[in-house]
């Protein structure tokens, strides 16, 4: 099923339109404001720079306030009373900001802005908390495409809506105040619409203090290594957005020679490409949460910076050219395609490090950690804010700034990698993968979403491991041959995966003992364990006999165990099909269908390494 067909399932679609509207709401009010500060009540350059810079503080503040409190509502409460509390809240701002917009009040609509901040802070958690209950674990990832899809979309079209009714002369204020008013009141709508979502955790213990819950907060945030490195990832992405839209303005004054409707154009490419990354990140990824994605994200969001900047380092020659002139000017496709692919990569870098946090993160603190995910970029946009105008202040102009950010991403990337290895490793296997094999996966919904059990299948190819890793929902410790997970450079990936080497009771009775050993405290922690029971490769397309081990592993810690099959790997690279006395021919079957096959779980009661070997031959069937 495609994504797109959530938008037809009650259980997505009321959230998203309620979701979307808010947002576009948000963008179309304070955007209408500064227009009505900027152009309508003629104010001094240095009265419209106090307000236009007060606006954002004002805005972000709540997240610094209220993020903590927001967070403990959205697990002890269900979720989608709250929205529509929330919603109700929307409606009471806009019909302030409309007595603020027709009376050219600007403190009042200040107070109102910081009003749709509130807003946004107690919906933040929910947003992204609702869809694991709302979205089954195979559509996760093409949901939050959806959702950043529409947020992006919103605020653009908000942004865009917003400046032009504004500046209709004379009753621009009056059109203002009925479109906001008006989408709140649709936004609520539509949250009547969406389906219950249970409190997480109904017996939570509320804290009314936000500075020791916003401790707490974080230190449950930064519980999880990966989920809070994953944050980081998060918050990073703001800073460097943050960084890009703000430099944009003048860059498109100064560097490209533009007027407002050039402005308008950067800003639209940059959303299109985020909105389009976004909904790629489904196909990309299989329908699973895939950080592999992450990396590539990172290399795309540095390659075109960098080029941002070499594409137009100097001033313009020509100014005052609208999009239409821009766009017929040498060089300008080229800052076209940058800005946008700078937008697809950062869909590839965001969605699955969202996607990460909610697969990862138990459900009954899921809400926190988002508000401390809301912290975080909270204070990243701040100190993106003050990193841009210090550079200004230093003589950099935009193109050197955007050089910088791309660099600095580098660094970053580097260093949130280098703490948790999953996330290149999972790079590194998703591009091997997906570079050798056409994948089709059927029966994943078999595979247990939590709790242990043991994972049985054929072994083809040296490459099985790594087929695995790169389809299988939950991560998995797999069992292999201790040579294997020495090869060079897929030891890296092997290790971080925390793979179990094992040895054959002759050569090597210690490695054996220990990989029996730490089978059984993977299993007791929990986790998935992957065994390939015929102990080596097929060396002529048949399933071997399965060895004993298998019973020994249950007969310890009797687990469900989930029957898989490889099918098509036989005579694709790295098999032993091409193997001749000793040499290896040139693969013949680069770019192999391959298929793997899940089958339902079965009680450990039930199964013994010949019912399991005669399973798995059915699974694969004549496709070897």
């Amino acid at each position: 099923m495609s994504q797109f067909a959530l938008l037809g399932r009650r259980r997505f679609a009321p959230f998203f339109w309620t979701q979307a509207l808010g947002a576009f709401n948000d963008s179309a009010f304070r955007n209408a404001m500064v227009m009505l500060a900027a152009f309508q009540m003629g104010l001094s350059d240095r009265e419209v720079g106090l307000y236009t810079n007060l606006a954002p503080a004002l805005f972000i503040l709540p997240f610094f306030l209220f993020s903590a409190t927001a967070g403990q509502l959205a697990e002890k409460f269900e979720k989608t009373r709250i929205i529509r509390f929330v919603k109700l809240f929307e409606i009471a701002a806009m019909a302030l900001a409309a007595y603020g917009f027709i009376g050219h009040h600007l403190a009042f609509l200040l107070v109102v802005l910081f009003m749709m901040g509130v807003h946004s802070t107690v919906f933040g958690p929910i947003k992204y908390a609702i869809l694991p209950q709302a979205l089954q674990p195979s559509e996760l990832v093409g949901g939050n495409g959806l959702v950043e899809m529409g947020t992006q979309m919103a605020i653009l079209i908000g942004m865009m809506t917003g400046n032009a009714l504004m500046l209709i002369t004379g009753i621009g204020p009056h059109f203002s105040a009925a479109l906001t008013i008006g989408v709140a009141v649709i936004g609520y709508i539509a949250s009547r619409f969406i389906p219950p979502a249970p409190a997480t955790a109904p017996d939570l213990r509320f804290n009314w203090n936000p500075v020791t819950e916003t401790v707490r907060v974080l230190r449950i945030t930064g519980e999880d290594r990966a989920v809070f490195n994953a944050v980081l990832g998060i918050s990073w992405f703001w800073f460097f957005g943050t960084v890009l839209v703000a430099q944009l303005p003048l860059y498109t004054r100064i560097n490209l020679g533009g007027d407002g409707s050039v402005n308008t154009l950067v800003l639209t490419l940059f959303s299109i490409g985020t909105g389009v990354g976004a909904l790629m990140c489904e196909k990309m990824s299989g329908k699973r949460v895939e950080i592999g994605l992450v990396p590539l994200g990172a290399f795309g969001l540095t390659a075109f910076g960098i080029d941002l900047f070499l594409a137009r380092p100097g001033s313009a020659a020509v100014r005052g050219l609208d999009w239409h002139a821009f766009l017929a000017a040498s060089g300008s496709w080229r800052i076209v395609l940058d800005l946008t692919l700078i937008g697809v990569f950062a869909g590839f870098y965001v969605v699955p490090l969202f996607a990460f946090v909610q697969a990862r993160t138990q459900r009954d603190r899921l809400s926190r950690v988002i508000a401390g995910n809301n912290i975080l970029n909270a204070l990243l946009i701040v100190i993106a804010s003050v990193f841009g105008l210090g550079l200004g202040m230093l003589g950099f102009n935009a193109p050197q700034i955007f050089l910088l950010a791309a660099v600095l991403n580098v660094v970053v990337a580097a260093y949130i990698f280098t703490l948790v290895p999953e996330f290149l490793m999972r790079f590194i296997t998703w591009v091997l993968v997906n570079t050798l094999y056409r994948i089709r996966v059927d029966g994943m919904q078999n595979l247990p979403e939590e709790g242990a059990a043991l994972l049985v299948c054929n072994h083809v190819s040296f490459m099985d491991p790594l087929l695995l890793m790169a389809n299988l929902r939950r991560p998995a410790r797999f069992v292999m041959y201790y040579k294997i997970f020495n090869v060079p450079l897929l030891h890296f990936v092997f290790k971080t995966a925390k793979a179990i080497p094992i040895a054959g009771q002759k050569e090597d009775p210690a490695v054996l003992h220990q990989a029996f050993e730490d089978v059984d405290a993977a299993l007791a922690n929990g986790e998935l364990v992957c065994i390939f029971p015929e102990g080596g490769l097929t060396k002529d397309g048949n399933i071997a006999p399965f060895r004993p081990g298998v019973e020994k592993i249950l007969e310890r810690r009797p687990v469900p165990v989930v029957p898989m099959a490889l099918r098509g790997l036989w005579g694709s690279v790295w098999s032993r099909h091409d193997s001749m006395m000793g040499r290896t021919r040139l693969p013949r079957r680069f770019r192999a269908r391959v298929e793997l096959v899940v089958d339902a779980p079965r009680p450990a009661a039930e199964v013994t390494a010949a019912v399991l070997e005669q399973r798995v031959q059915v699974l694969r069937g004549d496709f070897a």
